[in-house]
């Protein structure tokens, strides 16, 4: 790959490189604008809105700040990477922070396990809980170590093309299990539904059904185990902050308020892009980080789609639905780890209703983040700021979130003062929330899902909306979307994946 240190480069000269514009300013955008402006590309970020992040992006509310959505960051070495390829140490810009432990899983027995990265303490913990699925645990965390060495490190960054790519690996997903689901798999190695609850959830991190998804999302689990858990200072709209910067050191631009309202094509190549606004800009090629749903069904509306056509669309799966409430407490609820799961009681019945049957449930599980447990300065003094995430159907469930919210919102306060924080409806002095209408109308997110497609086995790798589009020339996709999927590792990926199918600039020259 040919780097350029665009530092250096002169406005003039700028001005006649190949030009890029990067639909998006996720963190797929961000990653694959550098990616694209480390290789010679004059690029151009359209964010429609106000502020660079998308579903990264931060609210600051009453001496609040809460990040909106992704909170934990897994391998940072993608992350190290794009600084490299800008010519900086991310050391530099941003304040990375191991948790330890990991997170701590609460069930609905008031039992708790606190997950990490040390063998010998995960052992104790779950021989704590089962002591009969201590040795079961064990098998299943090198089975894991195995499905991460063929689908994260071989196969995260490598497109799928053409279905000969698929086919080559067919021989290790039967190998792997990938036939069974990520629950089958952890099922047959061990026992107490608590375990298999706590070895099983991590599919939900990027969308999936644990009782659905491919075996070969348990890579997550290693994922987390080999590179641990962490969170920047300043909230992850931090690293978001310091990409932006690193794409403004290479002499690019990202423009916020600026939605996109259609993908020029001429001759069956993305030309440029007309803005909501109806002006255009030309370019050599077109990223786009929107939902791939967003970005075939509205973005390419009118122009002729030979395999993501309107009724492909319209059949596929999406992800669940998120609703999120952010609220700050006038006190600190010490006993509360930064990162925390409070488990329903129930655990395939709830996922059934909200993938499948696409109801509200009576009960509900959570994720519950106290980054001040790290970051004091994200609240007022003697104060905490939290987010609860419920994972819920979407919109394909036809929920009236504008009716529903609330008194969801107060269920959750609920579940959680029976849990985790007693007293806690007293103590709470701000408040908003996010519904999967929300995702729909911010980030124009096909069915408010709360990570596009899911990554059922039939919608993964090869069957997956590809990098390079397979309907339109230099067009190309990164995000949630596309593979290798969601999760900040696998959205930096979808960008990692350009540097094998987007040529270097002086290839356009």
């Amino acid at each position: 790959m040919n780097v350029i240190a665009r530092r250096d480069v002169a406005p003039e000269a700028m001005a006649k490189r190949p030009h890029a514009i990067v639909i998006g300013a996720g963190f797929g955008g961000l990653a694959a604008a550098i990616r694209l402006g480390a290789r010679g590309w004059r690029v151009t970020v359209l964010e429609r809105c106000e502020q660079p992040g998308g579903r990264a992006s931060v609210f600051r509310q009453d001496g609040f700040v809460f990040d909106a959505g992704p909170t934990i960051i897994t391998a940072p070495f993608l992350l190290e990477e794009l600084w490299a390829l800008a010519g900086g140490r991310m050391a530099d810009d941003v304040d990375l922070r191991s948790i330890d432990p990991f997170y701590r899983i609460r069930f609905d027995d008031g039992m708790h396990i606190d997950c990490s990265g040390d063998h010998a303490a995960m052992c104790a913990e779950i021989g704590r809980l089962a002591p009969g699925d201590v040795a079961g645990y064990e098998r299943f965390i090198a089975m894991t170590e195995e499905i991460y060495r063929i689908g994260f490190e071989q196969l995260g960054h490598v497109p799928f093309g053409h279905w000969t790519d698929m086919a080559r690996i067919l021989p290790d997903l039967v190998r792997l299990s990938g036939h069974r689901s990520v629950h089958g798999l952890v099922a047959r190695h061990v026992r107490d539904p608590r375990v298999r609850a706590a070895l099983s959830f991590h599919p939900l991190l990027v969308g999936g059904n644990p009782f659905r998804v491919s075996a070969i999302y348990a890579l997550i689990l290693h994922l987390e185990r080999r590179h641990g858990v962490h969170f920047a200072m300043g909230g992850t709209g931090a690293i978001v902050a310091g990409l932006a910067r690193l794409i403004e050191r290479q002499g690019n631009r990202i423009r916020c308020n600026t939605p996109v309202d259609r993908i020029l094509v001429r001759e069956g190549a993305a030309s440029g892009v007309e803005l909501a606004d109806g002006s255009r800009i030309a370019a050599d090629i077109v990223v786009s980080d929107a939902c791939t749903g967003f970005t075939y069904g509205h973005l390419l509306r009118g122009v002729a789609r030979r395999r993501w056509t309107d009724r492909k669309l319209a059949a596929a799966r999406y992800s669940m639905g998120l609703f999120v409430w952010y609220f700050g407490t006038d006190r600190q609820f010490g006993e509360v780890p930064h990162h925390t799961i409070v488990m329903g009681p129930r655990y395939r019945g709830l996922l059934d209703d909200i993938f499948e049957k696409k109801r509200l449930a009576p009960d509900m599980s959570l994720y519950l983040h106290r980054p001040t447990a790290t970051d004091p300065a994200l609240a007022p003094a003697g104060c905490d700021a939290f987010y609860a995430l419920a994972p819920v159907p979407h919109l394909g469930g036809g929920q009236d979130w504008a009716r529903e919210a609330e008194a969801f919102r107060q269920r959750v306060e609920r579940r959680l003062e029976e849990t985790v924080m007693p007293g806690l409806g007293g103590h709470i002095v701000t408040s908003r929330v996010m519904t999967p209408r929300d995702f729909a109308t911010r980030y124009d997110s096909t069915l408010g899902a709360g990570f596009g497609m899911e990554p059922v086995l039939t919608q993964s790798a090869w069957f997956r909306p590809h990098n390079a589009s397979e309907d339109v020339r230099n067009l190309f996709l990164v995000g949630a979307g596309t593979h290798p999927g969601a999760g900040v590792p696998g959205v930096l990926s979808t960008a990692r994946v350009l540097d094998t199918v987007v040529p270097d600039a002086n290839a356009f020259v």
